[in-house]
């Protein structure tokens, strides 16, 4: 098994693949939730080049109904029973600290908490009790659009700037786990593109100020595959139709500029394509950094 400092200290840009064990995943849902299909898929996109597979059995699109807690473990569980043996290194995708405990006792090495530690209280505590790595994201409530047609229009606003809230509320979220126990060192910070963030005004701010969430010394999580604002972005280059091919080609063009700003990881669905798109981000940082130390 991988040792918890080989993972978070990489030295590259890592491809996590998303393993959705879902009905109603915004992209693929329902096609991986038969546990020979899911087992299928995972293998599959290990052989792409994953470095990780993050395994989830909850829904977090706008409108997605919660999974009962003895569902989504009991789907968790037979993916981490199935993939452990083929060597897989594991994220478990999930807010329940049951679900969390569950998993890393067969064998999970990541929690990847959507809410930041503040929906359930108790997972920072599990993740405490266990050796393993917690990634926090930045979150501000369920993604239910509650109070317009547009997903997260109460939630998506950001009076100092989006770039400057949500690297304050994701670090305050940060504080409040290493108070209940998590290791700093285990800890990786994802600012959450797409959550209360709808629209490419509030996500590309994310994106391009990268160096600022690199600055708290945190490896940092990316998450933008097939999300909202690369289809409004694609919308805006004339490319109205956008295939789920286009959606993807774009995921990856973002990954290589991600490599380049040196994240820890970024997490796709389609991971060839971002699994040669960091190569070469990965390439173009190394080189500008030799430059750099030449002059």
């Amino acid at each position: 098994m991988t040792d918890l400092e080989t993972i978070r200290n990489a030295g590259r840009t890592q491809v996590m693949g998303v393993l959705n064990i879902t009905e109603d995943s915004f992209s693929d849902g329902g096609l991986w939730l038969q546990p020979d299909k899911a087992m299928e898929h995972g293998r599959a996109m290990m052989a792409a080049g994953a470095d990780i597979i993050d395994i989830g059995a909850e829904s977090t699109r706008p409108g997605a109904k919660r999974v009962s807690e003895e569902d989504e473990l009991a789907r968790i569980s037979g993916a981490v029973e199935a993939l452990i043996p083929e060597g897989a290194v594991l994220s478990i995708d999930t807010t329940r600290a049951s679900v969390a405990a569950g998993a890393l006792e067969h064998g999970a090495q990541i929690i990847n908490d959507v809410s930041g530690g503040t929906l359930d209280k108790d997972l920072p505590r599990v993740v405490a009790d266990h050796d393993c790595l917690y990634i926090v994201q930045h979150w501000r409530g369920w993604l239910a659009g509650s109070n317009g047609a547009t997903p997260d229009a109460d939630t998506s606003h950001y009076e100092h700037g989006v770039l400057a809230d949500v690297k304050d509320e994701l670090m305050r979220q940060v504080d409040a786990v290493i108070a209940a126990g998590v290791s700093p060192e285990h800890i990786i910070i994802d600012p959450g593109l797409g959550f209360s963030k709808p629209g490419v005004e509030h996500n590309l701010p994310l994106l391009t100020g990268l160096e600022s969430f690199a600055e708290t010394g945190y490896p940092v999580l990316i998450g933008q595959s097939r999300k909202r604002f690369i289809s409004a972005l694609l919308s805006e280059a004339d490319l109205p139709q956008a295939s789920m091919e286009d959606r993807d080609n774009a995921t990856a063009a973002i990954s290589a500029l991600c490599a380049e700003h040196g994240v820890w990881a970024v997490r796709v669905h389609d991971v060839a394509r971002s699994r040669a798109a960091v190569a070469v981000g990965d390439a173009w940082r190394a080189y500008a950094q030799r430059r750099i130390l030449q002059k």
